[in-house]
């Protein structure tokens, strides 16, 4: 059975939107702002991460993002994405051209539950924070992990917002990547 493996980039006060920029959020490009030993050290991480993976899950603009910048990029990480599974979750995409991608057009929920079913290892979730917020409210989620970078916006859309269940968690691993970035992961702890 597959993992739903959360792999998320926020800054300390959470927010994960406009990262790059590019969506013209008056506090967008924190992710590009950090010293470039920290985009290396990121480099490696999402390297490793997607090594690890058997598959990505997208909710649409992630997908659209990703899928705009990787198919013409090189190196390791491009041909790593560029080749394994990636499966949207979106009633609106159809015909998706980066290759391998396959979309999932019914309930998220019970969609997203059969890829649990048919695979087995990591299925990495990046970005995505809405597929993510459903994810969470169906408890299809193992793990978490955030990258969490040395901003507070005080505005923005945030990973987690509205009214969803407490969901424990448990600390497995915590570490610094390159100077300033902090990479944490959890487990999600279920009742027994």
């Amino acid at each position: 059975m597959g993992r739903i493996v959360v792999s998320d980039n926020i800054t300390v006060d959470g927010v994960v939107q406009d990262p790059t920029g590019e969506e013209g959020f008056e506090h967008g490009g924190w992710f590009t702002q950090v010293s470039g030993n920290d985009r290396e050290a990121f480099g490696k991480a999402a390297l490793d991460e997607a090594l690890a993976a058997d598959a990505f899950l997208l909710g649409r603009r992630t997908y659209q993002f990703l899928a705009s910048r990787w198919p013409s990029r090189t190196g390791a990480l491009a041909d790593r994405l560029n080749s394994f599974p990636k499966y949207v979750v979106s009633s609106t995409l159809d015909n998706p051209k980066w290759n391998n991608t396959r979309v999932l057009k019914g309930d998220p929920a019970a969609e997203v539950s059969r890829l649990k079913q048919q695979l087995k290892g990591e299925i990495v979730v990046p970005g995505s924070f809405k597929l993510v917020q459903t994810l969470i409210e169906h408890d299809l989620v193992d793990e978490m992990r955030v990258m969490v970078y040395p901003f507070v916006l005080g505005a923005g859309d945030r990973l987690f917002s509205g009214p969803i269940a407490k969901v424990p968690l448990h600390l497995v691993d915590n570490r610094t990547i390159g100077d300033g970035l902090a990479y944490i992961t959890y487990w999600v702890v279920r009742a027994a």
